[in-house]
């Protein structure tokens, strides 16, 4: 196992099993546990894990946003799972908006080549560069912990183009503050998305399901259908319903 492939392994057991020690780890990658240590500490040093005593904890978010790489592994079967699912959505030479993160990066991972695709994510346009002709870039100015353009001239990009169909993230699903997330900039961009978008599908796991973060970017009624890994509390559930909204529960057991 590579040293990254093995970093990305152990924020994920850590993240799983709500902490792990150094032996555990040490025991489950057949590793040695002074290799497991130097790990632990170059990944505290990029805030994807808390060093505890004898092991590592989960990673306290930040403002309720994690980094990138922490998102990357969290909950990432369910993430394939539901990007399995949400490029059955796609319909030949549409064009295709991917919001920036990484469940939709998932479904990026598992397109057809006969679409145009547009993103807001340099990171997500090369995993699209390999699978279809054509990949657009909204240019702005990158945000590094989410890896997303935003600002001015990405907005101009926005206001500018439409599409098809959108695969949006989030970071909260909740049944009064709608689809909210931390970061006012990105907010602005993911209303933006879902203005010029004929069909939008939410690929949202479990985790997102009934937590709000600060900025609210779009009702409930504004999702066409929802694919997420979660069984959704009745309430949410009717509220959905009634707004007309689809639902695909993925069952990741």
């Amino acid at each position: 196992m590579l040293p990254e492939a093995r970093k990305r392994k152990i924020v994920e057991l850590v993240s799983t099993h709500d902490g792990q020690s150094v032996s555990e780890l040490a025991d489950e990658l057949d590793y040695s546990k002074a290799t497991i240590r130097r790990d632990l500490r170059a990944l505290a040093e990029e805030g994807l894990i808390e060093r505890s005593h004898g092991g590592a904890l989960p990673a306290t978010s930040v403002a309720s946003e994690r980094s990138y790489g922490e998102r990357e592994v969290k909950n990432l079967e369910a993430k394939r799972a539901i990007a399995a699912r949400a490029v059955e959505e796609i319909a030949d030479t549409e064009v295709v908006f991917f919001d920036a993160g990484t469940t939709t990066t998932e479904v990026a991972r598992r397109v057809p080549s006969d679409l145009l695709a547009v993103t807001n994510s340099p990171q997500l346009a090369v995993e699209l560069g390999e699978r279809v002709e054509e990949v657009k870039l909204t240019g702005g100015t990158l945000r590094s912990r989410t890896r997303a353009l935003v600002g001015p001239t990405a907005e101009s990009f926005m206001e500018r183009t439409n599409f098809d169909l959108l695969f949006l993230g989030t970071n909260g699903l909740d049944v009064e503050a709608g689809l909210t997330t931390p970061n006012e900039n990105e907010a602005r961009m993911k209303e933006l998305m879902v203005e010029k978008a004929n069909r939008v599908v939410l690929v949202c796991d479990g985790s997102k399901v009934g937590e709000r973060s600060f900025v609210q970017f779009a009702e409930l009624d504004d999702v066409d259908h929802l694919i997420t890994d979660a069984a959704l509390p009745k309430r949410l559930a009717e509220t959905l319903d009634a707004a007309g909204v689809r639902v695909t529960e993925e069952d990741t057991a």
